[in-house]
């Protein structure tokens, strides 16, 4: 296999996303148990770690040379030292998948130079698996998707907590856009790449587990992402969060960029 292969990792993130889809829905619905993680952290289920586990020995044994962050992992320097890295969340919505809401979802991405070569966004209870490659387009199971191409930000459908549509944090107040919400960054991406929505917000500091496979599969769907500021999103960072994230069809993403405070 040649070194850095996007096809090649894809394929392993998409296997590896099904596997860790069969543990979540084997735990789902049946009271898993459940922890605290503390600090604001929220909570953890006994199936985000099980699907930790599982991923971090067969992603790492297919690729001894790559380095690991991962939600439910406990950091270390040792991943800065590599060029290539996996960036995992387990289940992003551990909280809906705890009250039985099936929008959860796996997100696996491979970053290399800062940069997502491979993603894999999976919604095992809803049968859905984004997939992404760097130069290969963004698919939901296995046909091309792309964002919706809406030019007018007025009645634009916007994912996004109810705080960010905040009045103190727009120029002239909110702007006049749908407010949706989805309780996964990631899979709030995935459907901004999809079509789904016109955007997607979140302007708090957001952990790069959280954003790294949606972000790789809106570029590659034909949209536009950066950070709250405009600034390109970089990863594999010492501290592993950015500063916030903006999503969408071009022309409305950049409308929402204009607008922030």
């Amino acid at each position: 296999m040649p070194a850095h292969d996007p096809k090649a990792d894809l394929t392993l993130l998409r296997d590896a996303a099904l596997a860790a889809g069969d543990i979540a829905r084997r735990h789902f619905g049946n009271g898993p148990k459940t922890w605290d993680k503390g600090d604001g952290q929220g909570p953890v289920t006994e199936a985000d770690l099980e699907i930790d586990t599982m991923l971090r020995d067969s992603l790492r044994a297919a690729r001894p040379a790559y380095g690991w962050l991962s939600e439910e992992t406990a950091d270390g320097p040792e991943r800065l030292d590599t060029d290539t890295v996996f960036i995992i969340d387990p289940i992003d919505g551990t909280r809906a998948f705890i009250e039985g809401s099936r929008s959860f979802s796996h997100s696996l991405a491979i970053v290399r130079c800062g940069v997502p070569i491979a993603a894999a966004v999976h919604l095992p209870m809803l049968d859905r698996m984004y997939l992404a490659h760097q130069g290969g387009g963004a698919t939901l199971n296995g046909a091309a998707i792309g964002p919706t191409g809406r030019a007018a930000l007025a009645g634009a459908t916007v994912l996004g907590a109810k705080s960010n549509f905040d009045n103190d944090r727009w120029t002239g107040g909110t702007p006049p856009v749908e407010q949706c919400f989805r309780s996964s960054l990631a899979y709030r991406l995935a459907l901004v790449a999809g079509g789904r929505f016109d955007a997607m917000i979140t302007l708090r500091m957001a952990w790069e587990w959280d954003i790294a496979a949606g972000a790789l599969l809106v570029a590659e769907a034909g949209g536009r992402i950066a950070s709250q500021r405009g600034a390109t999103l970089r990863f594999n960072n010492s501290h592993p969060q950015l500063d916030g994230v903006v999503a969408g069809s071009p022309a409305i993403a950049e409308a929402l960029l204009d607008r922030l405070i």
